[in-house]
């Protein structure tokens, strides 16, 4: 999408025109037609507007700003090859009008010249306008894309999610270059190493993405048989475990998130999930003891926070609970337990106002989670999550 056509000419790019080194008759004739090229374009008269540029430029050739107002006006009129040599002449003049950097380096894309990748690098790096840095990087990552270079674009992606986080546009474009890479690096790991255990971690994580656990599991029980001290892999094949309907299964659980976390005694993910399992089994003192350690290795974790704040609600802590909880909604706004919680804590410390406003944004995270699943359902892919541990999670 091109986001910039969404501007209005008049207003994107409109400089203040000078005459220097000319006489004043010379000067004020400029000026008039800057005047005439400014209202055209206000008007929407692109045409009208180019032709006063040009008649600047025959008085003035050199005149930067008339040159710049043209390559912007041919670019937006569509005229990408008048574009490119009025944007260049602008930009050798003065290079570091990083905007004009920018619409060159999309005229010389879009008329297929190789100078196109050098601006548009050079403009994503400087430029501040939102809108501009965005297109200039969504242009970037097609020409990154075209030429293979996945990591380069997967970069750029990272910058504009950030810019953009709830932009369609880009989160689609991200989501297209991650899958591409994962299907690259996918294969060349079936080419390096067939037989490793992070193969078979591989096809576990993609059959587990498909609801197709119990395959998923056979893969992380032979990858734990090749290399039983891979990281990761406990806690991957406890998830596992923890969703599914076998009893035998369920049994294991709690030793496999053991074992991760013996193999890496900083693991807050498996110290929070046995935290969780002693929260269910009702032995709150360990729970306790689980979550306290995670917030102590990671005191912003929103998932520690949130089963420490739970567990002390447990304990009737409620004046303890609060700041904890709290903390954990700040962590992860889109969490619908931890805003359910604090709002049960804000209940029981008599806080009505907080409690239902907490409460209300809790309903709409829980629809949002619902409509959420209801696509992942019909594009056959199981969500991310640990839903199976999450006892407490209000339905």
């Amino acid at each position: 999408m091109n986001i910039l056509r969404r501007t209005a000419l008049g207003t994107f790019f409109v400089f203040s025109l000078s005459a220097a080194g000319t006489g004043s008759n010379t000067q004020q004739e400029i000026h008039a037609h800057a005047r005439a090229a400014q209202q055209a374009l206000r008007a929407g008269q692109p045409g009208a507007a180019i032709r006063e540029y040009q008649a600047i430029l025959r008085i003035d050739p050199k005149n930067l700003d008339a040159q710049a107002n043209l390559g912007t006006t041919f670019f937006f009129s569509g005229d990408y090859l008048k574009a490119v040599p009025m944007l260049r002449s602008a930009v050798k003049q003065k290079p570091e009008l990083w905007k004009v950097v920018a619409l060159l380096g999309m005229s010389e894309k879009r008329t297929g010249q190789s100078e196109a990748k050098g601006h548009l690098e050079t403009a994503f790096d400087h430029v501040m306008d939102e809108k501009v840095r965005v297109q200039t990087g969504m242009e970037l990552i097609e020409v990154y894309y075209a030429s293979g270079d996945l990591n380069k674009a997967a970069s750029v992606a990272g910058v504009l999610t950030q810019i953009r986080p709830t932009d369609p546009d880009v989160l689609y474009t991200a989501h297209r270059i991650y899958s591409d890479l994962a299907d690259e690096t996918t294969l060349a790991m079936v080419m390096a190493a067939p037989d490793s255990a992070r193969m078979h971690q591989i096809m576990g994580q993609e059959l587990a993405r498909h609801g197709r656990n119990e395959a998923a599991i056979a893969q992380y029980r032979q990858a734990l048989k090749i290399a039983p001290q891979t990281p990761g892999l406990h806690f991957e094949l406890a998830e596992l475990l923890a969703s599914s309907e076998s009893k035998a299964d369920q049994q294991q659980v709690e030793s496999e998130y053991e074992a991760a976390l013996a193999a890496n005694p900083l693991d807050i993910k498996s110290e929070c999930r046995l935290g969780e399992l002693a929260f269910r089994q009702s032995n709150l003192k360990a729970a306790y003891d689980h979550f306290a350690r995670a917030v102590g290795l990671a005191p912003n974790d929103a998932d520690a926070n949130l089963g420490l704040g739970k567990t002390l609600l447990s304990m009737h802590e409620t004046a303890k609970a609060l700041p904890v909880l709290e903390k954990a909604v700040k962590a992860d706004p889109y969490s619908q337990v931890a805003h359910y919680r604090l709002g049960m804590a804000y209940r029981s410390a008599g806080r009505s106002e907080d409690a239902i406003r907490e409460l209300a944004e809790f309903e709409k995270l829980k629809r949002m989670k619902e409509r959420l699943g209801q696509i992942y359902k019909g594009m056959m892919v199981k969500p991310g999550g640990h839903d199976a541990l999450d006892a407490d999670a209000p339905m």
